[in-house]
Formats: structure tokens, C-alpha cells, sequence
């Protein structure tokens, strides 16, 4: 019988070369260099199919073509990999301490990286992502810099551009998108930080990530947040707020009245905590402004690792906590991996040890028997790559044109 919902699934000849040409792009960004027949041999299509595919990539400057392969003979293959010069973007993190604003290529490369303090408010905050947008645009090549991706903590409404709650003061409703195209004239692209640091691990090339069925990304920061891949595809939810992992109770607030969600795994496990509980365990008197907690993370991490009791004791406890919230989130999910991202996987010895023992044992537990846990490949820079890609991410998805991708 006739179904309206099967009609809407079959893709139109447009749709289907922007999804062949998106499979050509998403392979080259992974593996780098390929001939034509790989890329044919890889993706499954023919090698006329991928010729007419290259062919309209290359001249809209996505694509370059560079030297012969070795060959044992006959016509050698000349090699295809993405343009990184042509098309660039800017790319802004802001976190609540400080902003940190870089210019990238395509697959998230980034080539230049500058550090503010964070402004006070949200429109601060724009005017100085405007202006670094209109310097970078003046020291690289004249057209390069073309569109913006933005990266905050909160609800982020990313099809509207939206930061319907931020992690500040101001950051209610804030039109992100529609005030930075006014101000600059070119693509902006809004996304929730931990769900585009979530994006650039799965797309990283050569990551284990990148063909795990589905992951789980932790980031352990000045809050606490997870970004939920399945099936390849970063989960949202249907109010934009899904992976608030921060926000789960694995302990009774009774012993943790002085916070405003006592008991919650961001009060016991995030930056923040970590310092607040070495302060306390050190016998110090905690400073009023903490300022930038990743820093201090990282002293406490190098001190545990050089034999520092207290900072051991410190990091083991927090890993504690963070492995009943991962846990918990195994149980419900079954996922293939989870991947920590964050100051305190400067001590992962330490960390990856104190998650595990969360963990149940036995052979009647296969979806913690055979869980990958690991520290983001990307260093920290998980966010900052995912930000100065996302101008990119309708090419690597549906291969549809782009301001970039006009030529």
C-alpha cells in the first residue's frame, strides 16, 4: 500500500550527488590523500561516478590534485585531498573565564589561535568575535575567512542560532546568529560546546571513534557535560538539552547544602570541585575567585603524578564520583565507548583506574566488559577544532553548497 511517510524517504538526483560528494569529502578529511579508484573502492561507487563527483568538487575549489602515486605500472593515479587554503573560518569558544577565538581550515585544523578574557555581557562578547572576525580577514588572504562557528556552554538552540541559557549571567535568549549576520554579512553557526566537541572527536581521522556504532564524550570542565553519539549522529534531544550529565544525582545532598544542586555530579566532579576539594583536603583557605580552574586542574594532576598524596587522593575521589555518573549513563545508553575530555586526564592513570572501579565485573556485564574507555585524542582542543569546522559541517553532511562552497 501507498505510504505518504515512504515517499518523503526516497532522496531526489540532487540529494543524492550532495550525499555521494559529502561521502567523497567526509573520506578525504579522514584518510587525507586518495586516488580516484580508492575513493571508488572505499565508498562503493563507480569510478565514473566518483570522476564526475571529483570533477565538480575541484572546480569549486574544495579539491586539489597533487602528485603521482608509485605505481607498478601503466597510467600512475594522481592523488586528490581537500583544499585547506581556499576556504577558512573563525572559530570562537567562549567559556566563562575566558574566550578563545581562532582561524581554522575546513577539517578543523586550526592555524591561528588568540585569548581574551571573557566580556561581561553577551553583546561584549560579539563585538569582540566581530572584530577579531574583521582582523583575520585582513591578515589572511582577502576572501579566505568567510563564516564563523560559536561555541557555548548551555542550551543552545542550534538551528535558530539560539543560546536559550547560557552558564552566565545575560546568556538568556541570546539571538547569537541573526546578530553577528547582521554585523558581518556572512554564514554563523551556533552549537552547544560539548555536543561540537562530541562532532570533531567522531570525525577526527584515524579515531576509533570515528567507526564506533555510538560514544559517549564527557567533558570535564567549568561545568560538566556529555555529548551523546549514536549511529554516527550527534543526539540532540528534543529541547536541545540532551547530555545535561551534570545535572544527575549519584549522591545525597545532605552532605553538599552550600551548593545550589547539592549531591549533583557538576558540584562533586567537574573543575571546580576538583580545587574546591583539594583546598579543603590541603588544609587551605579556598580563594574567592578561582579563575581559571583547567589550570589549576592540571597542577593537581602533575602533582598526583609526582607522588603528591593529597593531590592522588583528590583525583581518585573525583574519578569516583565521575565513574558512578558514567555508570549510570552505560546502563541506560550501551554504547561502545566513552571518551574523557579535560584538565584532570593530565593524571588518566589515576582517572581511568578510579572510573573502572565503578564499573561492574563478570561476564554476565558484556557492555562494560567490552567498553572503550579512553582521553580524547584531540588534547583539549576538542571544542576549538569543532568550532572553526562548523561553517563546514552542510559539505561533510549532505554535501550541499555553502557560501564557502560556491567558488
Amino acid at each position: 500500500m501507498y505510504s505518504p511517510r515512504a515517499r518523503k524517504s526516497v532522496l531526489r538526483p540532487g540529494q543524492v550527488r550532495n550525499a555521494n560528494s559529502a561521502a567523497v569529502l567526509q573520506l578525504l578529511r579522514q584518510r587525507h590523500r586518495l586516488s580516484r579508484a580508492e575513493i571508488s573502492r572505499r565508498t562503493g561507487l563507480s569510478e565514473g561516478t566518483i570522476s564526475r563527483i571529483a570533477a565538480d568538487l575541484l572546480e569549486r575549489g574544495l579539491l586539489v590534485e597533487e602528485g603521482a602515486e608509485n605505481s607498478t605500472g601503466g597510467r600512475p593515479a594522481i592523488r586528490l585531498r581537500l583544499d585547506q587554503n581556499r576556504f577558512l573560518s573563525l572559530g570562537a569558544e567562549i567559556r566563562s573565564w575566558e574566550t578563545r577565538i581562532a582561524v581554522g581550515t575546513m577539517s578543523g585544523r586550526i592555524l591561528d589561535t588568540k585569548t581574551f578574557r571573557t566580556p561581561e555581557t553577551p553583546a561584549a562578547s560579539l563585538d569582540l568575535i566581530a572584530k577579531q572576525f574583521k582582523e583575520a580577514r585582513q591578515r589572511f588572504r582577502p576572501g579566505s575567512v568567510e563564516g564563523v562557528g560559536i561555541t557555548v556552554r548551555g542550551l543552545v538552540d542550534s538551528e535558530a542560532g539560539v543560546v536559550e541559557l547560557g552558564a552566565e549571567p545575560g546568556w538568556v535568549r541570546v539571538r547569537v546568529k541573526a546578530l553577528l549576520e547582521k554585523k558581518l554579512g556572512v554564514p554563523v553557526f551556533v552549537e552547544n560546546d560539548v555536543r561540537a566537541a562530541a562532532l570533531a572527536e567522531s570525525e577526527h581521522d584515524g579515531m576509533e571513534a570515528a567507526a564506533s556504532h555510538s560514544f559517549l564524550f564527557v567533558k570535564v570542565g567549568e561545568g560538566l557535560g556529555l555529548g551523546l553519539v549514536l549511529d554516527g549522529h550527534i543526539y540532540r534531544g528534543s529541547h536541545m538539552s540532551a547530555g545535561e550529565i551534570g545535572q544527575m544525582l549519584v549522591r545525597d545532598g545532605t552532605a553538599a547544602e552550600h551548593h545550589d544542586n547539592p549531591g549533583c555530579l557538576e558540584q562533586l566532579a567537574s573543575n571546580r570541585a576538583m580545587c574546591e576539594r583539594y583546598t579543603r583536603m590541603a588544609g587551605q583557605r579556598l580563594r574567592a575567585n578561582s579563575g581559571d580552574s583547567a589550570a589549576q586542574v592540571k597542577r593537581i594532576c602533575h602533582a598526583a603524578m609526582s607522588g603528591d598524596e593529597t593531590a592522588r587522593e583528590t583525583i581518585v575521589e573525583t574519578a569516583r564520583f565521575l565513574g558512578l555518573g558514567i555508570a549510570n549513563a552505560v546502563w541506560l545508553l550501551d554504547v561502545d565507548m566513552v571518551i574523557i575530555d579535560g584538565a584532570i586526564t593530565e593524571a588518566w592513570p589515576l582517572v581511568a583506574a578510579g572510573i573502572r572501579e565503578q564499573f561492574p565485573a563478570g561476564e554476565q556485564f558484556p557492555n562494560f566488559r567490552r567498553l572503550v574507555l579512553r582521553p580524547s585524542s584531540l588534547a583539549g582542543e576538542a571544542t576549538m577544532s569543532a568550532a572553526v569546522a562548523l561553517p563546514f559541517a552542510a559539505l561533510f553532511s549532505a554535501g550541499g553548497s555553502t557560501r564557502m562552497a560556491a567558488g
